[in-house]
């Protein structure tokens, strides 16, 4: 089974497009796959020009079998952009470009033409200026297959870490927390490492909220009114849940030993240690969407665009990660 995996570079005056042509170049590490990159072909050809690195575009075609992507090469399906783009610059008229790129990838998934999509960086201020109210590739995928909870899980190696919330200033995050929202996302979550995964019997460990997970409610009762019932009523049906554990003590190698992921309930509780467990290999995978979709881990890189330094590796364990899951679907 040779994968198709749409990869979207994200924001035209960033890194995307030097990752794509170095993409082009490597190749995907764990094996064969018919890489599609949805972009403005000039955008493609100047960068590859600019690494002096040769790029050959194919132009993409749904009705032939799959094919792997011969090296120095990418199939594209051509979006075009509203102004030429200079590395570093920022154009909100491009705004609009890298919403149509998302859309063809989302609906490419939605039909099965692509198997995968791989995210790039965007750049959400410069979208909003544009005139689009834009929240990021999570809540747009969802919109676009028109489901109402997904959860962020990122992953370095073999840590895997779920957000309970994602991206809340700390003084809200409590409240954000509720019984029915953390059964929502450990239900997805649970779910997707059993079907996605393929993991039979997912173990999750779940993190508290306070320090020392509350120590008894002398630190805080959100342990117990809110996330022990959502525990508890989840293992009564069947899910393998540990917890809620302190996270200073959740992350360390026994407790990790046991666990298939972890659950965060919030941002930079869980995020600090797999990054430091894994910078520049990590990246985002959004679960609970009828499709596959990873990203990289990090942003456009503005300061460096241009330079031919910008790193692959979290573009590469994105794409690794996109056809292995590719691969197990069709199992």
């Amino acid at each position: 089974m040779i994968p198709r995996i749409a990869f979207t570079p994200g924001e035209p005056a960033g890194i995307g497009p030097e990752l794509a042509v170095k993409l082009a170049a490597s190749g995907p590490a764990s094996g064969p796959a018919q890489i599609i990159a949805i972009a403005d072909p000039t955008l493609l050809s100047e960068a590859a020009a600019r690494l002096n690195m040769p790029l050959t575009l194919i132009p993409f075609r749904a009705d032939t079998p799959a094919e792997p992507t011969p090296a120095n090469s990418l199939h594209v399906v051509p979006v075009d952009l509203a102004n030429a783009a200079t590395p570093g610059q920022l154009d909100p008229a491009n705004g609009p470009y890298v919403l149509e790129t998302l859309r063809r990838a989302a609906a490419g998934c939605l039909t099965r033409e692509f198997d995968a999509v791989v995210t790039g960086p965007v750049h959400k201020g410069v979208i909003n200026e544009s005139g689009v109210p834009f929240s990021g590739h999570t809540e747009f995928f969802a919109e676009q297959a028109g489901v109402e909870k997904v959860v962020m899980m990122l992953a370095a190696d073999d840590l895997r870490v779920a957000l309970a919330t994602t991206h809340l200033p700390l003084k809200d995050v409590s409240a954000a927390i509720s019984t029915q929202s953390l059964q929502q996302v450990l239900t997805i979550l649970h779910r997707s490492l059993r079907d996605q995964f393929r993991i039979e019997r997912p173990r999750i460990g779940v993190c508290g909220l306070n320090p020392h997970a509350g120590e008894g409610g002398h630190l805080g009762r959100e342990e117990i009114e809110v996330i022990e019932p959502a525990l508890d009523t989840l293992r009564a049906l069947g899910l393998e849940l540990i917890g809620p554990l302190p996270a200073d003590t959740l992350f360390t190698p026994p407790q990790l030993a046991r666990c298939d992921a972890v659950l965060a309930m919030y941002h930079d509780q869980g995020l600090p240690v797999l990054k430091f467990k894994g910078f520049g290999r990590a990246i985002n995978i959004t679960l609970g969407l009828p499709f596959i979709r990873t990203s990289v881990d990090h942003g456009t890189a503005l300061n460096i665009a241009g330079q031919g330094i910008a790193e692959t590796g979290s573009l590469e364990a994105a794409l690794s990660q996109a056809i292995t899951l590719a691969q197990l679907r069709h199992i």
